[in-house]
Order: structure tokens, then C-alpha cells, then sequence
């Protein structure tokens, strides 16, 4: 499950190790047991970013079949807490940096120009099932 926090045209993320050929990503994590969806977002949010969010509407639901994931999407809006002030040792792979970064830069940093015009256009098909991840262009 991820979050997708913009403000201003810029985009919360977090740089580290993903397994893939992207080292920014969106911040999120698993669900622990006991946990609700919201409960589990505002954790991983809190812990990968030291942004404290609510959470505001599902944005997507995607298949990532070859690591048998559901992957959840949900829009946040950030309601305290400070950018950067990761909780360590909370995720098992270290956090490099965390930053707001301006929309248009999407695609330097790995994410595919879908995305970014999905993240500009605020997501107008929100709230369904979009396939594999390839549909939206992670």
C-alpha cells in the first residue's frame, strides 16, 4: 500500500533501495496484523517520512502479479509532523533522502510520463481497479 501526498504541484517521496531500476518511490509499506488500511498508511507514512496525514480517497487498486501484491493506492494530505524526520530501523531498507519533488521531474527520476500526467490531472479516474501497475505506468 502507498499514499500520494502533492502539494504545490510537488509530490512526497523517499529514495532507497526498491529491487527495481528506480530508487525514488512512493512511500508505503504492508499492512501489520490488526490493522486497518488507514491505520497502516498513517504508520508507514509517519515512520518512511515523518509526515503525519489523513487519509483523503483511494486513488487506485493495481495487480503486481510477478511479487503476488495487491497494490493499494490512497491520496493524503499532510496534517503535521516533519518532512525528513524518518523513524529509523522501521523499514528494512535504509531511507536516503525524503523530499517533495516538483511533478514535471517524475520522469527523471524513473517514474514513466503516465504517472506524471496521472499525478497532474489529480488522478480522474480514482477510486477503481487499473490492471497490472504497467496500466498506470509504474
Amino acid at each position: 500500500m502507498t499514499g500520494i501526498v502533492i502539494e504545490d504541484d510537488q509530490i512526497l517521496l523517499l529514495d532507497q533501495d526498491t529491487g527495481s531500476d528506480r530508487s525514488w518511490s512512493l512511500p508505503g509499506g504492508k499492512v501489520e496484523p490488526g490493522e486497518t488500511l488507514e491505520e497502516a498508511l498513517k504508520r508507514e507514512m509517519l515512520e518512511e517520512t515523518g509526515v503525519e496525514i489523513e487519509v483523503v480517497r483511494l486513488l487506485y487498486v493495481c495487480d503486481a502479479t510477478a511479487a503476488q501484491v495487491v497494490h493499494i493506492t490512497f491520496e493524503a494530505r499532510r496534517i503535521g509532523g516533519q518532512v525528513g524526520a524518518v523513524t529509523e530501523g522501521a523499514d528494512t531498507r535504509p531511507i536516503r533522502q525524503v523530499e517533495f519533488v516538483k511533478l514535471a521531474e517524475l520522469p527523471g527520476l524513473g517514474f514513466s510520463a503516465k504517472f506524471m500526467a496521472l499525478c497532474q490531472d489529480g488522478f480522474p479516474e480514482a477510486g477503481r481497479y487499473m490492471g497490472p501497475k504497467a496500466a498506470i505506468g509504474l
